[in-house]
């Protein structure tokens, strides 16, 4: 990357504050873009859902990965919840999605509860053979009562796939029968999955992270206090597909100690760990063990570091600056924090990480773990909360002394609860990944980019004022 004019700045910047001129390009189409990351983790997209309890869950990381990208599983998850997960996740299919069943006898207020786990928007009413005999929407079950029964609202005109059916054909079938999405059975006519139109779209434009043996990719997390090399060791047991020792103030001894103790176990997958903003602490962490380094303090939206503290640092000099290092060293770096649009995501890969992680931007959707509420406007959300807030302290410190327990819920760095909203166009973080790929495979053919490697290397990037941020931004209604 090279900043325009040759002109570096004599202070840091962060994402808003910089912006990308278009360059002479040869790629003649976004979908020539290839985005696949070089840092071993096997994206397909350079997307990692941070370990945020109310953000990366089950449901995400299955979603997810089928898409590209990967999801770290947060550490206050106990071991066993843990290998439960990575083993469910990899049992998923790569193209069709995990359905919502019901019997005939349940209720439509049973029903109401679990649409919104899923953005299929859809629960598939089974008999006892799991065969599927009926389809129920939230449209079914609006102005009926609660405890009305499925069987009297379900649709039971359905068109069911087999599976196995290559995309673009059960695309062609869904649209010549009018459907927006069918039940997937088995050669028993058994459930195994559902499909959308969208869904055998996507099929066709992503490639899903598979690991050696063709199933979804997880990841997992471990602080960095107590015995990390035990609880390291049952993550790699489980299957996981690269370990995240994780901690807020990335550059010391604990973590470097931590790094010496897991890099013992002479892991097969790639470890990242962090977070840090220097050079320094890139050096520090790669010479402890780190194949990737997370960089960022301060910049997520649930982090009150700054105001709390005065440290940290502007996310785009940071991941700057600590790519460089890493490149110098061989190794690579995650940007983590601080992206709220896809330009967002875009700079940060200019600046030279090879992935970026997202943490609250995706806990406003049907994929993060929790219920959706509604609010006195009719709105939908999720509650999110930082990793370093007394919620997130509480969580994690359940196996403590009562009183040990109240002594580090005193202090705290990050929200406790905020409400993230469902964004009524994009509320499936699939539909979040559409407009980040759409938007950086754009930035990589107005750089004349093929791969994000050499979108790094050709990105021309300047400076610019409040303003001309401003004048970027669209207009929802004349002026």
């Amino acid at each position: 990357m090279k900043f325009l004019n040759g002109i570096e700045p004599a202070y840091d910047l962060t994402y808003s504050d910089v912006f990308m001129v278009p360059s002479r390009s040869a790629v003649g189409s976004r979908l020539a873009v290839d985005l696949a990351t070089s840092d071993g983790t096997g994206t397909t997209i350079p997307i990692v859902v941070a370990n945020m309890t109310a953000v990366a869950g089950r449901r995400m990381a299955e979603t997810v990965a089928r898409r590209g990208g990967i999801a770290v599983i947060p550490q206050d998850i106990p071991i066993d919840v843990v290998a439960e997960v990575v083993d469910w996740v990899k049992q998923r299919d790569l193209v069709h999605d995990t359905p919502l069943t019901l019997t005939a006898h349940a209720t439509v207020g049973e029903a109401l509860n679990l649409l919104p786990k899923r953005a299929h928007g859809a629960v598939i009413v089974v008999d006892g053979d799991e065969r599927p005999i009926g389809v129920v929407t939230e449209a079914d079950c609006q102005g009926v009562d609660m405890f009305t029964q499925l069987e009297q609202v379900m649709s039971a005109e359905l068109l069911t796939l087999p599976a196995g059916l290559d995309p673009r054909e059960a695309f062609d079938r869904l649209h010549e029968g009018r459907h927006r999405l069918a039940p997937i059975v088995d050669a028993g006519g058994r459930l195994v999955g559902i499909l959308t139109r969208t869904g055998a779209l996507r099929a066709t434009l992503y490639q899903p992270a598979v690991d050696a043996r063709g199933r979804l990719r997880v990841a997992a997390a471990v602080g960095v206090n107590g015995d990390v090399a035990a609880k390291a060791k049952e993550l790699l047991d489980a299957g996981i597909d690269c370990l995240v020792v994780d901690t807020a103030h990335g550059h010391q001894e604990k973590m470097l100690s931590a790094l010496r103790a897991v890099r013992a176990l002479n892991p097969s997958v790639p470890v990242a760990a962090g977070n840090v903003v220097t050079a320094g602490g890139v050096r520090d962490l790669v010479e402890a063990g780190a194949d990737i380094v997370k960089v960022g303090v301060g910049p997520g939206a649930m982090c009150t570091t700054r105001m709390m503290t005065g440290v940290g640092r502007p996310q785009f000099s940071a991941v700057l600056e600590c790519a460089a290092e890493a490149r110098r060293l061989g190794r690579h770096v995650w940007a983590d924090g601080g992206v709220r649009h896809p330009r967002d995501v875009a700079l940060a890969l200019a600046a030279g990480a090879s992935n970026v992680m997202i943490g609250s931007w995706f806990a406003g959707t049907y994929e993060s773990p929790g219920d959706a509420r509604t609010d006195a406007d009719g709105r939908r959300y999720k509650e999110n909360f930082g990793m370093a807030s007394a919620r997130a302290v509480r969580l994690r410190t359940a196996e403590d002394t009562p009183f040990e327990r109240a002594r580090k819920a005193l202090f705290e760095e990050g929200i406790s609860t905020s409400r993230m909203y469902l964004d009524p166009q994009r509320p499936s973080v699939e539909d979040q990944i559409d407009a980040i790929v759409a938007g950086l495979r754009s930035a990589c053919t107005y750089a004349g980019a093929s791969n994000l490697e050499e979108f790094h290397e050709r990105a021309i990037v300047g400076i610019q004022s409040f303003s001309g941020y401003s004048e970027g931004m669209p207009l929802h209604q004349s002026w």
